[in-house]
């Protein structure tokens, strides 16, 4: 029975689609464009594809039809105009836990983000809570993940992309507030992993990486793993930053204000996953630009 993959188009939800075809599951992804890049390869991959939208709710149905699960890593935050939070995170994510009951599907696996409460002043840790309490009425075997932020996005914007482009890195506030980000592979292997067992069943698991660490330990890796020094510069919680989006602004002033040390070992060794440390994360992208860099010179 086909497993349906909502945002395999995306980095996480296409890893976790290539991750299901590789052990024989089949899978239907929802996309939006058939012939785009992403949709193509995930065609050649061997994944159906079904086209559809979060915020078209017939097509939701159609793509539930004969499902045994869904796992969904959809969000508005990569997608821009016109798709917001309120029309994706929001009503979009509701259409599909109202079309997954419907057509009777079992299991439902939702990735979420660590700190989604109905109730967050963030609209986005809101709409995502929202989606979680729709998901615990809704009678379905569902499981939630609440990852902490990705090691491959916002460490990679701030710190990863100028330094290996040889710039200088500006980071917001102290940069000593300790958080367990996470790298999207081993989000993946836990999706994948939950989606298996029982014990998962109607659990919301925090997840982060091996160690939490702060933007000043991004920066050393990079450091060490680029053999030089990177140029540094503070700018005050809330002060606009050149050539950075206000929102994303906005989102490393607010991760400023705590730290999200998580500990999930336990959750690691329970379902099999090998977390994935800042060290081994900056390694694999520093080789990475070095191997793209040779095979363009060659």
């Amino acid at each position: 029975a086909m497993i349906l993959v909502i945002g395999a188009t995306g980095q996480l939800g296409g890893l976790i689609a290539r991750l299901l075809l590789l052990r024989g599951d089949a899978v239907r992804a929802l996309v939006r464009d058939p012939a785009s890049a992403a949709a193509r390869d995930l065609a050649d991959a061997g994944a159906h594809l079904v086209l559809g939208d979060l915020t078209d709710a017939a097509s939701l149905r159609t793509a539930c039809e004969s499902v045994r699960g869904i796992i969904t890593t959809a969000n508005s935050m990569c997608r821009g105009d016109p798709d917001t939070i309120e029309s994706v995170d929001r009503r979009g994510n509701a259409n599909l836990v109202d079309a997954a009951v419907e057509q009777g599907v079992r299991r439902f696996v939702f990735i979420s983000a660590l700190g989604a409460d109905a109730h967050h002043p963030m609209p986005l840790l809101q709409a995502k809570g929202e989606t979680e309490q729709r998901l615990r009425e809704s009678g379905m075997d569902w499981t939630v993940l609440q990852p902490d932020f990705y090691m491959d996005m916002l460490p990679m914007a701030v710190v990863g992309a100028p330094a290996l482009a040889g710039g200088a890195v500006t980071l917001v506030g102290e940069g000593r507030r300790r958080h367990s980000m996470v790298a999207i592979s081993d989000v993946a292997d836990y999706a994948l992993a939950a989606f298996d067992r029982d014990d998962a069943v109607g659990q919301a698991l925090q997840i982060g990486g091996p160690e939490p660490v702060a933007w000043r330990d991004v920066l050393a890796a990079f450091e060490r793993h680029l053999g030089r020094e990177i140029p540094v510069s503070f700018v005050a919680p809330g002060q606009p930053i050149d050539g950075m989006p206000g929102m994303l602004c906005g989102l490393l002033a607010a991760l400023e204000t705590y730290d999200s040390p998580l500990d999930t070992g336990r959750l690691a060794k329970r379902f099999g996953v090998v977390p994935t440390s800042l060290d081994d994360f900056v390694h694999a992208v520093v080789a990475a630009a070095r191997g793209g860099a040779q095979m363009r010179t060659a």
